[in-house]
């Protein structure tokens, strides 16, 4: 990969952590020449310090660090930014570690030492994912922002409503998705009334509630949800360690008691379930 050129506003700015000075400053500069807007961290405490200061797009993380190890950073970034994208660097003695971390939401692991080109490579696979669930996300908005010019504008005024102008809002059962605003809606009952819970969700959760719920009281394989909410096609046997942990991180924000799950249902051998009723 040559390069990669980019206007100003849209350099992607990513964040690389190695203890070594050597390895952190050559991958930085490098990432730099070809168009990014690169910075670095010697630690997992300067990392953290640096996520908490600014936006990044991406995270290059060494796993193995003193003091603060990768996985530990990485569970702490995604506290500070639920969508940060991360790509594990380890060592053959730590690729299992460096597994779990991909199956747990990482985008990618390299095996050190690994070439620039690779980790180029990397880097821009996990963005250009990134960049198709945004426009996604996007056209989501536009729907959002049409359907608030229908609510201001004058009644002789008002086009012809449009099919998509609905797209917005999906409810099914005691919960709606609010798809622009990123949010789901719990209506609860108890001592005879009915209130409603805004809860707050990442792009990803946003993407798999959707695709569970468009699938109400059907079986969604973890290799569609794969798809459908990450942009990751694999086969159903990894796509199962994939999707646990978002299952899981779902669960505990939209069930009422997330260790007996009523909403989002496992089905055995066939994948997840939203039960409507």
């Amino acid at each position: 990969m040559d390069g990669w050129p980019f206007t100003p506003a849209a350099q992607p700015r990513i964040l690389v952590v190695d203890d070594e000075i050597t390895t952190r400053a050559a991958i930085t500069h490098a990432l730099t020449l070809t168009g990014y807007r690169a910075d670095s961290a010697g630690s997992g405490k300067q990392a953290l310090a640096k996520l908490a200061g600014g936006s990044y797009d991406l995270m290059l993380l060494d796993l193995r660090m003193p003091e603060m190890d990768g996985s530990e950073v990485m569970q702490r970034a995604w506290q500070l930014d639920p969508d940060l994208l991360i790509i594990i660097l380890t060592a053959y003695a730590t690729l299992d570690s460096a597994i779990t971390a991909v199956k747990g939401g990482a985008a990618d692991y390299l095996l050190k030492p690994c070439s620039l080109h690779d980790i180029q490579d990397s880097i821009a696979r996990a963005l250009q994912q990134r960049g198709e669930f945004l426009r996604q996300q996007r056209t989501v908005r536009q729907i959002s922002d049409a359907m608030q010019a229908l609510q201001v504008a004058p009644r002789d005024q008002l086009p012809t409503p449009s099919a998509d102008a609905t797209e917005r809002y999906l409810r099914r059962g005691a919960v709606t998705l609010d798809r622009a605003a990123r949010q789901a809606v719990l209506h609860r009952s108890g001592h005879g009334n009915v209130h409603d819970m805004h809860i707050e969700l990442t792009a990803h959760q946003v993407a798999l509630l959707n695709c569970l719920m468009e699938h109400a009281d059907s079986a969604v394989s973890c290799r569609e949800l794969a798809l459908a909410a990450l942009g990751t096609s694999v086969h159903e046997s990894d796509a199962e360690n994939i999707i646990r942990p978002h299952i899981s991180r779902l669960r505990k924000k939209i069930e009422p008691d997330p260790a007996h799950p009523t909403v989002i249902r496992t089905v055995r051998g066939a994948g997840y379930q939203f039960a409507s009723e």
